[in-house]
């Protein structure tokens, strides 16, 4: 399956999520292209968007290998495995980490703009991505969730590879994914991948919360 864009990946996914809406779930997307996904599967839900915050720890001499990942509440996860293939040193983990906790440290101030996010505690929610290439980042984002006391978890992605979605189904309750494929490269499911900005992001959330509370 190919998508046009990621706004259309979003009208396309929720089709496959309607048998959620009685549940009342919370809808959060991974900054940035997830949340332009996640933004149509909230609106067709008519639920809540918020964003669920977490980074990539890539290996310093090849970023886009995944290593493992941090987020918000202090979720680590590493991946031993790949550590002793990338033969990294502790200080070559510590480097990356420290840089990534920056970042995500700089993306809360900028997307929640010093709000708490959403309580998910007691509540079904919906985590989405643009697609799942490693899984790493969404496997941080499902530990998120659990500690924030959720009481269902599902996972929803328009593309992901074969391996991730195995290993996201032993953590999640439910995963949702209409494609599923042996690759690496999530763009090549996308007619256009462009960069979202931030401003994008910010616009998804705005529509979002005057859809839930008008006026």
């Amino acid at each position: 399956m190919r998508y046009r864009n990621r706004v259309d990946a979003g009208i396309r996914l929720a089709e496959s999520l309607t048998h959620l809406r009685d549940s009342d779930p919370v809808v959060v997307g991974l900054p940035r292209g997830g949340v332009v996904v996640a933004a149509e599967v909230a609106k067709a839900l008519d639920a809540p968007l918020d964003v669920i915050l977490v980074r990539k720890l890539g290996v310093r001499y090849q970023p886009e290998l995944a290593m493992g990942a941090i987020g918000e509440g202090g979720v680590r996860l590493l991946d031993a495995a790949m550590v002793r293939r990338a033969g990294l040193s502790q200080r070559d983990i510590d480097v990356v980490e420290e840089r990534e906790l920056a970042n995500l440290d700089r993306a809360a101030l900028r997307f929640r703009g010093g709000n708490p996010p959403l309580d998910l505690s007691g509540q079904s929610v919906i985590i989405v991505d643009d697609g799942i290439a490693t899984g790493a980042t969404v496997m941080a984002a499902c530990e998120v969730a659990r500690r924030r006391a959720v009481e269902k978890l599902v996972v929803a992605a328009p593309i992901g590879s074969t391996a991730a979605i195995a290993n996201i189904r032993r953590v999640a309750d439910e995963t949702i994914c209409p494609t599923s494929d042996r690759f690496m490269a999530i763009s090549q499911y996308y007619a256009d991948f462009s960069e979202i900005s931030d401003e994008g992001v910010f616009a998804c959330l705005d529509a979002a919360r005057r859809r839930i509370e008008p006026g």
